[in-house]
């Protein structure tokens, strides 16, 4: 480890060495906007591994060849004059949030005797401002937040995940599961840690790469579909078709390098912005829980599948499964 890190801390603020400074994950993380408020770091205690070489740091998601954003003349926002205008009925952008109720009885607000009910996913005052309300995050329902088109401004509480990052993260070495992730703050119950990030690819080109690589299942630890709006009855085309794939084995965030565990810490939503781009949501991980600052941060690879726990028990399908080495009291023993 100290071989790859002392170019960076001896050479990699003076000019020249481009190529170097290209490649060093260091000089990546460093790069990021939120690094001087909320770092990203990178510590190995247990041997000495290092980081492949070939993997690369990015703070945002890569559009793939063939892969499109919707048009600009497409896009749009809602036309809130405040945040109360998103806050409860109104808003476009939760035109298609079907529960408006609240599990927060004492966080509604009075409108002359009649409390109004918030319809985002989000508080919104206190020490739980920005935080997931409790039925959200024991759902597996999307999220719809306001986003760079919309009237209503950059501080309107519901742009938590377009807000971006607001938690330092550490990449460590784990002692048996290779590289993990964990915070040197305390996270709370439903705030937001990070977005799964990545090469953004064709179906097509998901499964040539499933092919090229030795152990498939290996390479699908690193690739999630964005299928949570696939519907083959959709009127756009792009939703009725094989969803696109986040690929963030060779180029993501921290995130990359969060483990599985089938008693997780994190859950990962879809989350929308703009409706045009619902092909395109984001993969954005909340806490599900308290979790204390130097605890392994963990979701669930395979949440939402119905059968994993049968398959896991199945053993002509557990050939075709990779071992779990979570650890925990509840865990299925193996998973895609």
């Amino acid at each position: 480890m100290d071989a790859v890190t002392r170019p960076h801390f001896y050479h990699h603020g003076n000019p020249g060495r481009d190529g170097e400074k290209q490649r060093c994950h260091f000089c990546q993380i460093r790069s990021f906007t939120t690094h001087a408020r909320f770092p990203v770091t990178i510590v190995n205690t247990e041997d000495d591994a290092v980081l492949d070489p070939d993997f690369r740091f990015v703070d945002s998601s890569i559009l793939g060849k063939d892969v499109e954003p919707t048009k600009k003349e497409f896009l749009t926002g809602c036309e809130c004059v405040d945040s109360d205008d998103c806050q409860y009925s109104t808003c476009n952008c939760l035109q298609d949030v079907e529960d408006d109720s609240s599990d927060d009885e004492d966080d509604d607000d009075f409108y002359g005797e009649k409390p109004r009910k918030r319809v985002y996913a989000y508080h919104s005052h206190g020490t739980k401002a920005g935080h997931l309300r409790s039925r959200i995050l024991a759902s597996r329902n999307p999220i719809y937040e306001c986003h760079e088109s919309c009237a209503c401004g950059p501080e309107c509480p519901n742009r938590v995940v377009e807000r971006g990052r607001k938690i330092p993260l550490q990449v460590f070495r784990t002692r048996n599961r290779g590289w993990g992730v964990r915070s040197t703050v305390d996270i709370k119950k439903g705030q937001f840690v990070d977005k799964y990030m990545g090469e953004i690819i064709t179906a097509h080109e998901a499964n040539r790469r499933r092919a090229k690589s030795h152990i498939a299942q290996r390479k699908d630890v690193y690739l999630f579909a964005l299928d949570k709006f696939s519907d083959p009855g959709s009127y756009d085309e792009r939703l009725r078709g094989p969803p696109l794939e986040v690929d963030g084995e060779f180029m993501s965030g921290p995130t990359r390098f969060v483990n599985h565990s089938c008693n997780p810490n994190m859950r990962i939503f879809a989350r929308v912005g703009d409706h045009a781009d619902k092909h395109l949501h984001d993969l954005a991980l909340f806490a599900i829980r308290d979790i204390p600052r130097g605890e392994e941060l963990t979701f669930d690879y395979v949440d939402g599948v119905d059968d994993s726990e049968n398959d896991a028990l199945d053993p002509e399908k557990q050939k075709d499964m990779t071992r779990c080495l979570c650890g925990s009291e509840d865990c299925r023993g193996y998973l895609w």
